[in-house]
């Protein structure tokens, strides 16, 4: 499948941003699964630590200012996982899929999203939000995109690297999931691509999913 047949960028959008999308089928998602528990406490002291992460951070928050967000007040996904971790708690358990898309996030800093593909409607284009736009998140109020990067289908906007919509959120019943990464421009794409090969590879061992496409836009 080719990148464009995954996901479309507004080329306002493609300047500042550059999105990995992963899709997979055939997952089973449970509310806990038992070996994620070891993995991922296993490799949180590292991530508490690590310095490299950083400069990831930054370039994270370039590309939230690009579009007028204040990064310190609206915080990307991977920099609130991040931080949780350096407080001293451990990272949040939601179900098999969530906790495998969280886990990846956090190692990488780049903000993930992750959409059951099934409560998806037509093609999906990364833009910008528009005046009054907004979502039911999940377990939040409104969230409003106007003038912020977000993930839009035929019935309107469910995602951005902050937060998602409750309508297209992954449970135990979803069977095929859309990963974005919404990586900055700024990154190599080799950057994202591992990003993606690692989150495909602990879909198939933790969620025994089975990739149907993937690419680094």
């Amino acid at each position: 499948m080719t990148g464009a047949g995954l996901l479309r960028v507004d080329p306002g959008v493609a300047v500042h941003v550059r999105p990995g999308v992963l899709l997979v089928d055939d997952v089973r998602v449970v509310e806990r699964e038992p070996g994620l528990d070891a993995a991922i406490a296993a490799s949180e002291p590292a991530l508490r630590e690590a310095r490299e992460l950083g400069t990831l951070v930054t370039a994270v928050r370039a590309m939230y200012r690009r579009f007028g967000i204040d990064p310190t007040k609206t915080r990307p996904s991977s920099e609130a996982l991040l931080r949780r971790l350096r407080k001293g708690d451990a990272l949040p358990r939601l179900n098999s899929a969530v906790d495998v898309c969280n886990w990846c996030s956090v190692e990488s800093q780049l903000p993930f999203g992750l959409y059951d593909r099934d409560r998806i409607a037509g093609d999906v284009t990364l833009r910008v939000g528009r005046e009054g736009e907004g979502y039911d998140g999940i377990r939040k109020d409104t969230v409003h995109v106007g003038g912020r990067l977000t993930l839009a289908d035929a019935r309107g906007p469910f995602g951005n690297p902050t937060s998602d919509s409750a309508r297209t959120m992954v449970t135990p019943a979803t069977r095929r999931l859309l990963l974005v990464v919404f990586a900055p421009r700024s990154l190599e794409s080799e950057v994202v691509a591992h990003a993606l090969q690692l989150t495909a590879q602990r879909f198939r061992e933790f969620c025994g999913g089975v990739e149907a496409g993937h690419a680094v836009l």
